[in-house]
């Protein structure tokens, strides 16, 4: 089935979302700082999904497609192609639900993610980011082993578990007495950007999503303002691994395009400054990719409009020595 032919998500589908993942996933905090609104020139409210099981809000997501699927599917397997995040993400889910997984994971992927997949039982399978197709491998491989694909950004139900947090900061943001902000959001094919968007027009019309990636990998900020995909030049070659994509999903775009503000793009450098605020601050972990949110928060208050941002932290699976450096440079 081409992806473009697949249900719609919607508010139904994220709220059915949330109650397969009720008690499964954990409702991570939303954090603040006096430090950061300081440094921002305005509150900051920091969504914590480097505290999501297995590091990351791909948990929500693999777990979200993985319990929607039909028993006869499910107990054959699941297969999905990932740098690291999504690949837990679905690791975990299987595990959870006693069924094998395989995962393609590029050779070059942070060693860290691809033990940590491995140890939560998924066969890991390497390809050459730069040479060969993740997903022409995994759809050849679903074919010959009768495995159901779980595509990290462009599925429905991926999308609807994402959108899972988006209904957490609704939630929460009001708690916080914040009627309006810009939501910043790490984004890479689209998955959670478009997840939250969608549950904040469902449940927080004064927020709106942004999509923020690192510089040399911005095809979702060009492509929303060209009203078009586009792609990157390279598909490699930046700390923040985590949301490197070709382009933004066929799915996911058209509702970014419909839904969200314009996107932003920060340094690497902005990166590792935000890891090191967010560890010495908030005392959280956050990888370079899902640092990029609190990184345009902090260091391009410009470009943010009202008198509060609400930033995702992602994920926080960073090898040791990138997070050293971090801190040695920015500490």
């Amino acid at each position: 089935m081409d992806v473009m032919d697949r249900p719609p998500v919607t508010e139904e589908t994220i709220g059915a979302a949330a109650g397969r993942l009720d008690g499964r996933a954990r409702r991570t905090p939303l954090l603040t700082s006096p430090f950061l609104d300081e440094i921002a020139g305005r509150r900051v409210l920091v969504k914590a999904e480097c505290l999501q099981h297995t590091g990351s809000f791909k948990f929500r997501g693999g777990y979200s497609a993985l319990s929607a699927l039909p028993e006869a599917a499910r107990v054959r397997g699941v297969i999905a192609y990932s740098s690291g995040n999504h690949a837990q993400g679905v690791a975990l889910a299987a595990r959870m639900h006693g069924v094998p997984a395989v995962i393609v994971m590029p050779s070059d992927a942070p060693a860290l993610k691809i033990a940590n997949t491995r140890a939560l039982g998924a066969e890991v399978i390497t390809y050459d980011r730069a040479g060969e197709s993740r997903e022409e491998i995994g759809e050849a491989l679903a074919g010959e082993r009768g495995l159901t694909l779980i595509r990290p950004y462009d599925e429905p139900q991926v999308i609807a578990g994402q959108g899972t947090a988006g209904l957490e900061i609704a939630a929460q943001v009001a708690e916080a007495g914040v009627g309006q902000a810009d939501v910043l959001v790490p984004c890479g094919g689209g998955g959670l950007t478009s997840g939250i968007a969608l549950a904040l027009e469902a449940r927080a019309t004064g927020l709106r999503a942004r999509p923020v990636e690192p510089e040399g990998f911005d095809d979702t900020t060009r492509s929303l303002a060209e009203g078009r995909i586009v792609t990157n030049d390279r598909t490699s070659g930046s700390i923040c691994d985590a949301i490197v994509t070709p382009a933004p999903g066929r799915i996911t775009f058209p509702i970014m395009a419909r839904l969200c503000g314009p996107g932003l793009v920060v340094s690497e450098d902005d990166c590792l400054r935000a890891m090191a605020v967010a560890f010495l601050r908030l005392k959280i972990v956050v990888e370079p990719g899902g640092a990029v949110a609190l990184a345009a928060a902090l260091f391009h208050p410009d470009a943010v409009q009202g008198d509060a941002v609400v930033a995702v932290a992602s994920g926080g699976n960073v090898d040791p020595a990138l997070f050293r450096e971090a801190l040695e440079r920015h500490g």
